[in-house]
């Protein structure tokens, strides 16, 4: 491990990374029995009669559900443009309020698309199966079983623990955390480089709650299949197993190569991407591919 500017108990947002820890943690309840993939959001949230409601988690767990990738009535636009023009925080919802937007979406036909929006909503529906809330479920069952004390779901800037970074644009420019209830499971966690390291072993060694999660299962587009949250691509020969994030002020990568038995994570509180190094860290890892 090694950090650069900030020590290695830095805490920093892991953004869509997070998508894979609920990928994780929805088949961690599927091993438990409390969630099944046909199971609906309806089945879990109190949506009532609404079209979500009769989305399935399966559905969800590989972005095709036709869910929007952020609601209409969140006004996503705006957000866009305020965060680009403040840097302010464009999520904040609390679970309420994410409920009371996905009971008024509008569900599409099943395709391909990235949806936010549906992993928030997977996320706190396997914790409500769980009778948790989705920070507890994060704590209860992956932290701390694999001892990740600085792996944690701030709902409000007032939880943000000793040591969380404050992250930056590619010009230095600061930007607010991405913390609230509703976004932890698309994109809330936050971790250090440590913690993600360590999870990073758990899953090479299947110690690891949910490890079915990374199992791809289903088409993504341009040779890409997705298992639940996690991406596997093929990159010179070898299944590239890998999530990336990206919040206002940090940038993220992690990937697996399960048939070499290595892995890579990338963190950073600025908004310049990290994937093409997490891809040659993870290949200089590796090695070259045998036969």
């Amino acid at each position: 491990m090694a950090s650069r500017g900030a020590d290695l108990h830095a805490d920093y947002e892991i953004a869509s990374v997070s998508k894979g820890i609920t990928g994780l943690l929805y088949a961690d309840g599927m091993d438990r029995g409390e969630v099944r993939r046909d199971a609906t959001l309806g089945s879990l949230l109190p949506l009532g009669g609404t079209p979500a409601a009769d989305v399935t988690l399966a559905a969800v767990s590989t972005h095709r559900s036709g869910l929007p990738g952020l609601p209409r009535s969140a006004h996503p636009w705006r957000r866009t443009i305020t965060l680009w023009r403040h840097g302010t925080n464009p999520y904040g919802e609390t679970l309420a309020q994410l409920l009371d937007q996905a009971r008024g979406v509008r569900v599409g036909r099943p395709r391909v698309r990235y949806s936010n929006f549906g992993f928030e909503l997977l996320g706190h529906a396997v914790a409500n199966a769980a009778g948790m809330t989705f920070a507890d479920l994060v704590r209860e069952r992956l932290a701390r079983p694999l001892g990740l004390d600085r792996v944690y779901v701030p709902a409000t800037t007032g939880q943000l623990r000793p040591g969380a970074l404050t992250g930056a644009t590619v010009r230095g420019r600061p930007r607010q955390p991405w913390t609230g209830e509703a976004l932890g499971p698309a994109g809330g966690i936050r971790s250090c480089i440590g913690d993600l390291a360590r999870l990073a072993v758990a899953l090479l060694a299947g110690s690891a709650p949910g490890i079915a999660a990374l199992d791809p299962v289903a088409p993504l587009g341009m040779g890409a299949r997705i298992g639940a949250g996690w991406v596997t691509t093929p990159v010179d020969g070898r299944p590239i197993t890998w999530h990336n994030g990206g919040s206002g002020g940090f940038r993220s990568w992690f990937g697996l190569d399960r048939s070499a038995g290595t892995a890579a994570v990338i963190l950073t509180a600025t908004a310049a991407s990290v994937d093409r190094p997490g891809f040659t860290l993870l290949a200089e890892q590796s090695g070259p591919v045998s036969g």
